[in-house]
């Protein structure tokens, strides 16, 4: 199982918005050159964040890209699923049914109680950490999240 990229660099263009410019905006060459993307792509990513609630964007000599909310508001749940979407969605078994319109498993499936599992446990962490939590050091990220992982066994 992986992330997708799409994923990865949208949070850490989100963080670096967050870390870098509380109050005044980033710009995307500035994203860029910061993160390592492409232009192209810190667009793309950007557009998607702004398009989630997550940052607004102004025009201008001063403009650029900033948080459309304090960073303790904004939950890593909520950004990871505008990104790239949930490991494990309802739809699931009907987007993965094979050449059948129903999937041979529907009534019985140990594959599907897996994957809810597996977003069970994800979202334990993420609905719970926020973008606030996101800036500190790996060390206290880490503090932060170890609890959370601690509750789901």
């Amino acid at each position: 199982m992986k992330f997708s990229a799409q994923e990865e660099y949208g949070l850490r263009c989100l963080l670096r918005i967050a870390k870098e410019s509380p109050d005044d905006g980033l710009t995307i060459p500035e994203i860029s050159a910061a993160e390592g993307l492409t232009q192209a792509n810190v667009a793309k990513l950007l557009r998607i964040l702004r398009m989630g609630g997550f940052i607004d964007s102004s025009r201008g000599q001063t403009g650029g890209y900033k948080l459309a909310k304090k960073p303790e508001e904004i939950l890593i749940a909520p950004v990871l699923s505008a990104l790239g979407g949930r490991l494990f969605e309802s739809s699931f078994c009907f987007d993965h049914s094979g050449v059948d319109s129903i999937c041979t498993h529907s009534i019985d499936c140990s594959v599907r109680s897996l994957w809810r599992a597996v977003q069970n446990a994800v979202d334990a962490v993420t609905m719970k950490l926020t973008l606030r939590d996101m800036m500190n050091s790996e060390e206290q990220v880490q503090s932060v999240v170890t609890p959370l992982v601690e509750t789901i066994n």
